[in-house]
Protein backbone atom coordinates (compact mmCIF):
# COMPACT_ATOMS: atom_id res chain seq x y z
CA UNK A 1 0.00 0.00 0.00
CA UNK A 2 1.43 3.37 -0.95
CA UNK A 3 1.54 6.29 1.42
CA UNK A 4 -1.09 9.00 1.24
CA UNK A 5 0.08 12.39 0.10
CA UNK A 6 0.57 15.11 2.72
CA UNK A 7 -1.70 18.13 2.89
CA UNK A 8 -0.70 21.35 1.19
CA UNK A 9 -0.40 24.05 3.86
CA UNK A 10 0.31 27.69 3.02
CA UNK A 11 0.52 30.56 5.50
CA UNK A 12 0.84 34.27 4.78
CA UNK A 13 0.73 37.37 6.98
CA UNK A 14 -1.49 40.04 5.48
CA UNK A 15 -1.49 43.76 6.22
CA UNK A 16 -5.25 43.87 6.74
CA UNK A 17 -7.78 43.36 9.51
CA UNK A 18 -9.27 39.93 10.09
CA UNK A 19 -12.68 41.29 9.01
CA UNK A 20 -11.32 42.47 5.66
CA UNK A 21 -9.56 39.14 5.06
CA UNK A 22 -12.67 37.19 6.10
CA UNK A 23 -14.77 39.21 3.66
CA UNK A 24 -12.23 38.56 0.89
CA UNK A 25 -12.26 34.79 1.44
CA UNK A 26 -16.00 34.28 2.03
CA UNK A 27 -17.71 36.75 -0.33
CA UNK A 28 -18.24 34.90 -3.63
CA UNK A 29 -17.35 37.86 -5.85
CA UNK A 30 -14.18 38.68 -3.91
CA UNK A 31 -13.20 35.02 -3.64
CA UNK A 32 -13.51 34.85 -7.42
CA UNK A 33 -11.01 37.67 -7.88
CA UNK A 34 -8.16 35.76 -6.26
CA UNK A 35 -9.19 32.10 -6.49
CA UNK A 36 -11.85 30.87 -8.96
CA UNK A 37 -15.32 31.99 -10.06
CA UNK A 38 -17.88 30.50 -7.66
CA UNK A 39 -21.23 30.82 -5.91
CA UNK A 40 -19.86 30.30 -2.39
CA UNK A 41 -21.77 31.31 0.74
CA UNK A 42 -20.33 30.89 4.26
CA UNK A 43 -23.27 28.75 5.42
CA UNK A 44 -22.79 25.18 6.69
CA UNK A 45 -24.36 22.78 4.21
CA UNK A 46 -24.32 25.27 1.31
CA UNK A 47 -23.51 23.49 -1.96
CA UNK A 48 -21.64 25.59 -4.49
CA UNK A 49 -19.53 25.28 -7.61
CA UNK A 50 -15.95 26.36 -8.27
CA UNK A 51 -15.25 27.00 -11.95
CA UNK A 52 -11.88 25.26 -12.17
CA UNK A 53 -9.60 24.98 -15.22
CA UNK A 54 -10.81 21.37 -15.53
CA UNK A 55 -14.48 22.34 -15.47
CA UNK A 56 -17.09 22.88 -12.76
CA UNK A 57 -16.20 21.41 -9.36
CA UNK A 58 -19.02 20.66 -6.90
CA UNK A 59 -18.26 21.80 -3.35
CA UNK A 60 -20.00 21.90 0.02
CA UNK A 61 -19.39 24.07 3.09
CA UNK A 62 -18.71 21.83 6.11
CA UNK A 63 -17.69 24.27 8.88
CA UNK A 64 -17.87 27.99 9.52
CA UNK A 65 -16.59 29.90 12.55
CA UNK A 66 -16.63 33.54 11.42
CA UNK A 67 -14.22 35.29 11.14
CA UNK A 68 -11.71 32.58 12.02
CA UNK A 69 -12.33 29.38 10.07
CA UNK A 70 -14.12 27.90 7.07
CA UNK A 71 -13.86 24.39 5.60
CA UNK A 72 -15.38 23.04 2.39
CA UNK A 73 -15.19 19.91 0.28
CA UNK A 74 -13.81 20.39 -3.22
CA UNK A 75 -14.83 18.24 -6.18
CA UNK A 76 -15.54 14.51 -5.97
CA UNK A 77 -12.14 13.04 -5.11
CA UNK A 78 -12.24 13.57 -1.35
CA UNK A 79 -10.44 16.93 -1.19
CA UNK A 80 -11.13 19.56 1.43
CA UNK A 81 -9.92 23.14 1.79
CA UNK A 82 -9.73 25.19 4.98
CA UNK A 83 -9.09 28.86 5.52
CA UNK A 84 -7.87 29.77 9.02
CA UNK A 85 -7.52 33.40 10.08
CA UNK A 86 -5.87 34.89 13.15
CA UNK A 87 -5.65 38.57 14.03
CA UNK A 88 -2.08 39.48 15.07
CA UNK A 89 -1.94 43.15 15.98
CA UNK A 90 -3.04 45.06 12.89
CA UNK A 91 -2.27 42.12 10.60
CA UNK A 92 -3.97 38.80 9.88
CA UNK A 93 -2.28 35.45 9.55
CA UNK A 94 -4.04 33.38 6.88
CA UNK A 95 -3.45 29.65 6.61
CA UNK A 96 -4.81 27.53 3.80
CA UNK A 97 -4.89 23.74 4.01
CA UNK A 98 -5.71 21.60 0.98
CA UNK A 99 -6.09 17.99 2.09
CA UNK A 100 -7.90 14.75 1.43
CA UNK A 101 -5.29 13.43 -0.98
CA UNK A 102 -5.25 9.75 -1.85
CA UNK A 103 -2.21 7.61 -2.69
CA UNK A 104 0.43 9.16 -4.94
CA UNK A 105 -0.42 6.86 -7.86
CA UNK A 106 -4.19 7.52 -7.70
CA UNK A 107 -5.39 9.08 -10.96
CA UNK A 108 -7.39 12.28 -10.55
CA UNK A 109 -10.18 11.76 -13.15
CA UNK A 110 -10.65 15.37 -14.34
CA UNK A 111 -6.92 15.99 -14.72
CA UNK A 112 -6.02 12.48 -15.97
CA UNK A 113 -2.84 12.75 -13.90
CA UNK A 114 -1.59 11.05 -10.76
CA UNK A 115 -2.47 12.60 -7.42
CA UNK A 116 1.24 13.24 -6.85
CA UNK A 117 1.55 15.20 -10.12
CA UNK A 118 -1.61 17.19 -9.40
CA UNK A 119 -0.44 17.95 -5.86
CA UNK A 120 2.92 19.23 -7.13
CA UNK A 121 1.20 21.57 -9.60
CA UNK A 122 -1.32 22.73 -6.99
CA UNK A 123 1.39 23.32 -4.40
CA UNK A 124 3.00 25.89 -6.67
CA UNK A 125 -0.37 27.28 -7.68
CA UNK A 126 -1.44 27.80 -4.08
CA UNK A 127 1.83 29.61 -3.36
CA UNK A 128 1.13 32.09 -6.16
CA UNK A 129 -2.56 32.43 -5.27
CA UNK A 130 -1.97 33.06 -1.56
CA UNK A 131 1.29 35.04 -1.66
CA UNK A 132 0.41 37.20 -4.64
CA UNK A 133 -3.28 37.27 -5.61
CA UNK A 134 -4.90 37.13 -2.15
CA UNK A 135 -2.30 39.54 -0.78
CA UNK A 136 -3.07 42.03 -3.59
CA UNK A 137 -6.82 41.81 -2.98
CA UNK A 138 -6.72 42.36 0.79
CA UNK A 139 -3.86 44.86 0.97
CA UNK A 140 -5.31 47.34 -1.53
CA UNK A 141 -7.81 50.05 -0.58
Amino acid sequence: MSEKIKNIIKTVTLNASIDKVWDSVTDAEKLGTWFMPNDFQPIVGHEFTLQSPFGPSPCKVEQVDAPYFVRFTWDTDGWFVTFELEQVGEQTTFTLTHGGWKEASHIIPKAQMSAQAVREKMDGGWTMIIDKRLKEVVETK
